[in-house]
């Protein structure tokens, strides 16, 4: 916000929101201090002048994909409100008559996470961010591979790597045949988290304690941890038995009831959000073998802030 003085009867602005700074004399040292916050009294009540930089209430949400943006000049902080790597992919679901069994598809794993996370910045760096992809769903009958989540980070050019949270892993099948042995179905892992160095105290310079950020999926201040693996059903005996489709795994810990839901009677297997898993096809309930469904995409949510 702009600041003005009188200056021989004529009003002049000394500091403006394009990014100077205001000074004052130390009598002491002699030297300039910045000035964070200035306060006038108004009717015998303090009132706020100025502040060096507002924390926004809102967030950013970074594009898909890589992405660059600089840091604001007299920002020295980046809240992060949520994070997470992409999501694994689901499997189809598959019938085996002859073998006696039918089996469900298995679900992906979710993406690592952050939650409500501030970490230090330099004003004017321009920082890369990289917002993971989901996983394609598998389709092979017998055996194969769905997709695995690629990874969500963060990076600036003098802090260097700020966090990396990787994807979930994908859901596969093997051993199978149309004459028999049922296959072996193996779910999605969770993605493993490198949240780098993170403050777990500190206050804004327009006075908001940083401890109080728990506005994340999470719900909890300073907040990661890796993904988890999605579900499996496995396999039912006996031919044309009905096996449902595996969830894929939810993001956040599980707070974010973000995991795909696993195909059921007449109603097909759901996609991931937010870095969670795509869920697994049906048997013998969704024709002779439901489709799997892919992995949610990652994201990244962030504000800048200053530390006093």
């Amino acid at each position: 916000m702009p600041i003005y003085v009188k200056d021989g009867g004529t009003w002049r602005e000394i500091s403006s929101s394009a990014g100077s700074q205001l000074y004052v004399r130390d009598a002491t040292s002699f030297t300039n201090k910045t000035i964070t916050n200035a306060y006038i009294k108004d009717g015998g009540s303090w009132r706020t002048a100025f502040t060096l930089f507002d924390t926004p209430a809102g967030f950013t949400t970074a594009g898909s994909g890589t992405t660059t943006f600089s840091v604001p000049a007299n920002a020295n902080a980046i809240h992060i409100q949520q994070a997470v790597g992409g999501g694994g992919g689901g499997y189809t679901g598959s019938s085996y008559d002859k073998a006696g069994g039918e089996s469900s598809g298995p679900g992906g794993g979710s993406g690592a996470f952050i939650s409500d996370r501030v970490y230090t910045v330099s004003g004017g760096e321009q920082l890369t961010a990289v917002v993971g992809t989901g996983g394609s769903k598998g389709t092979g009958a017998y055996s194969g591979s769905a997709g695995g989540g690629s990874t969500t980070s963060l990076t600036g050019a003098s802090t260097g790597s700020i966090f990396s949270l990787a994807g979930g892993g994908a859901s596969s099948v093997s051993g199978g045949g149309v004459q028999g042995p049922l296959r072996s179905n193996t779910a999605g892992t969770g993605g493993v988290a490198t949240a780098g160095t993170s403050l777990s105290s500190g206050t804004t310079v327009d006075g908001v304690n940083i401890t109080s950020f728990t506005g994340g999926p999470t719900s909890t201040f300073n907040n990661s941890g890796n993904g988890a693996t999605g579900g499996n059903n496995g396999n039912c005996g006996g031919d044309n038995c009905q096996i449902n489709g595996s969830d894929g795994a939810d993001s956040y810990s599980g707070s974010a009831g973000t995991g795909g839901d696993g195909g059921q009677v007449n109603v097909a297997a759901t996609a991931g959000t937010q870095g969670g898993g795509g869920a697994g096809g049906g048997a013998e309930n969704y024709g002779s073998g439901g489709p799997g469904s892919d992995g949610g995409a990652g994201e990244i949510l962030f504000r800048f802030i200053r530390i006093a």
